[in-house]
């Protein structure tokens, strides 16, 4: 079921990717971290760097590390949904987006 659309912040021209309600947590796997001198996004917005996700679609995996131990990362395979995002990204060439 979608319950959930992303919209790429900044071009009005991209139709919005609709995902699952669970995105509104997978969305943290994806993000950016922002630079020392980056404004903070507003809630709900998002910074996604285009060359990782080229990086995740072409390996169709995630590398998590756990926020416990750093030392240890773990390898996931993206989902279809998370896929299928990756590719709204890359083939629009979206780096920002906002979850509504």
């Amino acid at each position: 079921m979608i319950v959930m659309i992303v919209y790429a912040v900044g071009k009005q021209h991209v139709s919005p990717c609709p995902m699952p309600a669970r995105f509104a947590t997978d969305i943290a796997y994806f993000m950016t971290p922002p630079d020392t001198d980056e404004q903070r996004l507003p809630a709900g917005e998002y910074r996604i760097r285009l060359s990782d996700a080229m990086q995740w679609m072409d390996s169709g995996v995630l590398t998590l590390v756990s926020p416990l131990d750093a030392t240890h990362a773990t390898e996931v395979e993206l989902t279809e949904d998370q896929e299928r995002f990756m590719h709204w990204l890359i083939e629009h060439n979206v780096e920002h987006v906002r979850l509504a």
